[in-house]
């Protein structure tokens, strides 16, 4: 066994101990000043159901999400050290953090899936989900603020907002999680508090609340002065191994330096305003018992306030430090217990109707080789247990649990049982997918739903089951896509049972079989995501692939309006089947519909269909909106009218829908077609000597510049380019700037292609170029 193996193998085990014993705690000393030091005590020992099942008030279910490289791993294995799960401090460059564990993640120093940690800090339970900044893994974000109740948005303080944290952040908006902000890296010599600060504004569109002043600057920064309290904290690293464990609090007086004082004093009365315009029973204890000094309001009545305007959404904490230095982390910690809310503090409406019945969110599959698929779960209310039966409402089926498990990145602890607000990790379950909801008992979701549908307030029903259902994860589209190949026939088979294990642990990875060629397609969210899979299908499942060219996932529209009729007459054995469909198509303004596409009925229409023959109409129009006209790409941008439908008695629903989707195919053909081309948010950050080289090569590309801004010595150049034309551009880049630059895409929209590019593409697609 390697150094490093033993190394990862001594801190799992290491914390599956402490996790066990409950080992957790703090040791102070009081002298001229307070020096922290968080240890293990022998005597601050829980038991095991204390550990497992805390009170749902004190259990914290958060996520780490940021921009590539802003530190969100390095910032989760400290808060595993200093909780005493780890016994060494692990470090991203070295391959050996807890919660990247896979081979490609610990040779890229990258995130690719979110993995899931829990830790006690101070009588809290933290269920934490370290989660990845690349672009190509949006999706891994997207379900796992699906099931948290607060997240930790870490920046770059060198950097700001930079082109990711806005997506990750626009999620957090979508699922209303409350967030904490921690500016990372002010050991930088660019950090910068204002400019960060100023950049959430801006960017985010969020209202920063400040709540620490970094003491120093670049190397010298050295702690951080809490507002809250006034007092200091001091991280004195006699060396690069001092681990950070121990700080030093101290408040403010004369003696420090008197700049630093002004800064203080000007930053805590700006935060007490500023709460209270957020927060209105702060602002009447102000007026009422304050109105003379607003400075002597106490600490624990702006904390109190300050979480009920993070709860509120109104404003987000701002915290800053450095991870890497081992500086600031123990203070965020404290942060996310103090301000982030409990499970029973977020509201979901259909939960009530369950009661104390099994209600819990299946958000993540991953497969083991020994224990088969491990479904993760989030329990909104009742207790899961192992070796019971439970049911999964979306496929109807139930299934046996066989174990329970606490999750600890790829290491986990069985137990006996999980109570409502945390999330477990299951055995067992073999039909269960990403999005599904798990109950107790078909009798246990039939009791929901006579609830819901009794329930004065409840919305109009959709469906048996429609209220009762949590939503699932919504999944992007794929941007490009390849064949992959076996080695040889006899493989044929393990091949497609390993794209059906990473279909099921990835839902924006797609497998599908062109019907001309009969090859597989795989279609995924960018080129690093495609090249992950084939790695995955190498090394896990022992199958040496081979991959076609990575082609572009185009879309097509229309561009006229144009209304059409057919008939379908057909005997089938002794049956005869007749169908007359009227219809028009139309397009839509694509900016303002992104990837949508409209069915609407006629008025007279609409309460003339039987409910049968509407479902087959409704199938026959979307299954035609799933292969285009011109190249066969899936269409998007289209409005669609159903005006007549004329059914013969006994003509089935399938052949109902076979006519709706030959008339569709006859008016997208005659309204004329145009392809759209998915392009991409680019952000490249540059020095300036290499900036002219940078514009050429976009020029070369078809991109347009929006804005070219600075950033302390480089240039932050923004612009839209096709992705047709980002093939390998990381290779270019990395060479027109010696290296000297970073950037990172994000799909902006899908635009119509200009008409000498379109015939381009067809010609090419027809095998004349």
């Amino acid at each position: 066994m390697s150094v490093r193996a033993l190394q990862t193998f001594s801190k799992m085990i290491w914390g599956r101990y402490l996790l066990t014993a409950g080992l957790q705690g703090c040791r102070c000393r009081l002298s001229c000043h307070l020096k922290r030091h968080y240890s293990v005590l022998p005597d601050d020992v829980k038991s095991l159901r204390a550990v497992v099942n805390p009170d749902i008030s004190k259990i914290r279910n958060i996520g780490i999400m940021a921009h590539i490289d802003a530190g969100k791993t390095t910032t989760t294995e400290r808060m595993l050290y200093y909780s005493g799960y780890t016994r060494a401090l692990g470090d991203v460059d070295d391959g050996d953090t807890v919660t990247d564990f896979m081979a490609q993640e610990r040779e890229r120093g990258i995130t690719i899936q979110s993995a899931a940690v829990t830790f006690d800090w101070k009588s809290h339970r933290i269920n934490l989900i370290d989660t990845p900044g690349h672009v190509d893994f949006t999706l891994e974000v997207e379900r796992a603020l699906r099931v948290l109740d607060g997240a930790v948005a870490v920046f770059d303080a060198s950097a700001g907002v930079e082109a990711q944290t806005l997506t990750v952040w626009r999620q957090a908006e979508k699922h209303h999680v409350p967030c904490v902000c921690f500016l990372n890296k002010m050991d930088k010599p660019a950090a910068n508090l204002s400019f960060s600060i100023e950049s959430i504004k801006q960017k985010l569109k969020a209202n920063p609340v400040l709540l620490q002043i970094p003491v120093g600057s670049g190397k010298n920064f050295t702690g951080v002065v809490d507002l809250l309290t006034n007092q200091k904290l001091i991280w004195k690293l006699k060396s690069m191994r001092d681990d950070g464990r121990a700080f030093e609090i101290k408040a403010l007086d004369q003696s420090d330096d008197p700049e630093l004082l002004q800064v203080v004093d000007e930053a805590r009365t700006a935060l007490i305003e500023q709460v209270a315009d957020l927060d209105d029973e702060f602002a009447e204890l102000l007026l009422t018992n304050f109105s003379d000094n607003f400075d002597a309001v106490p600490s624990i009545k702006l904390q109190e306030a300050i979480r009920r305007v993070t709860l509120a959404r109104k404003g987000v904490p701002v915290l800053c430090g450095s991870s890497l230095r081992n500086k600031g982390v123990q203070p965020l910690l404290d942060a996310i217990t103090a301000y982030l809310p409990a499970p029973n503090e977020r509201h979901h409406d259909l939960v009530r109707w369950y009661k104390d019945d099994l209600c819990a969110l299946a958000f993540k599959v991953l497969h083991d080789k020994q224990r088969g698929p491990l479904v993760f779960l989030r329990i909104y209310s009742g207790t899961l247990k192992p070796q019971t039966a439970i049911h999964n409402i979306n496929r109807n089926s139930t299934e046996r649990m066989s174990r329970l498990l606490v999750p600890f990145a790829d290491q986990h602890v069985e137990i006996p049982s999980m109570t409502a607000g945390n999330i477990a990790l299951t055995v067992g379950l073999k039909q269960t997918v990403t999005g599904d909801t798990i109950v107790s008992s078909k009798a246990s979701a039939a009791a929901a739903a006579r609830r819901a549908q009794n329930d004065s307030g409840a919305k109009k029903k959709r469906g048996e089951h429609a209220d009762i259902i949590l939503s699932g994860v919504e999944v992007p589209d794929p941007v490009f896509f390849c064949t992959i190949e076996p080695p040889s026939m006899a493989k044929q088979a393990d091949l497609e049972n390993a794209l059906n294990c990473l279909q099921r642990e990835d839902p924006s990875l797609k497998v599908r079989v062109d019907p001309d060629s009969g090859q597989t397609i795989l279609c995924g969210m960018g080129e690093l995501h495609i090249e992950i899979i084939h790695d995955r299908i190498r090394r896990e499942y022992g199958i040496e692939t081979h991959l076609g060219p990575l082609q572009v996932a185009y879309r097509e529209t229309i561009l006229n309006e144009v209304s059409t009729t057919d008939t379908l007459d057909r005997t089938v054995g002794e049956r005869r089947h007749v169908v007359t469909v009227e219809l028009a198509v139309r397009p839509m303004d694509i900016a303002s519909v992104g990837g949508s596409c409209e069915i609407t009925f006629t008025e007279k229409l609409e309460g003339q269909l039987l409910p049968g023959v509407k479902e087959a109409v409704e199938n026959g129009v979307h299954s035609s909106y799933l292969q285009g006209p011109l190249l066969g790409y899936p269409v998007q941008g289209i409005s669609t009218l159903i005006q007549g439908v004329t059914v013969e008695p006994g003509t089935s629903a399938a052949m109902v829908s076979a006519c709706v989707s030959r008339c569709m195919l006859k008016a997208l053909r005659l309204a004329g077609g145009q392809v759209l081309e998915p392009v991409m948010s680019l952000e490249v950050t540059v020095g300036e000597e290499h900036l002219s080289s940078v514009l050429g090569d976009l020029a070369q590309r078809r991109g347009t510049v929006r804005d070219i801004q600075s950033r302390h010595d480089n240039k932050v150049l923004l612009a839209t380019v096709p992705l047709a034309e980002m093939m390998g551009y990381s290779t270019v880049l990395r060479t027109v700037t010696s290296g000297n630059a970073t950037f990172s895409l994000e799909l902006d929209a899908y635009e119509a292609m200009n008409l000498q590019e379109q015939s381009t593409l067809l010609k090419r697609m027809a095998g004349l170029l």
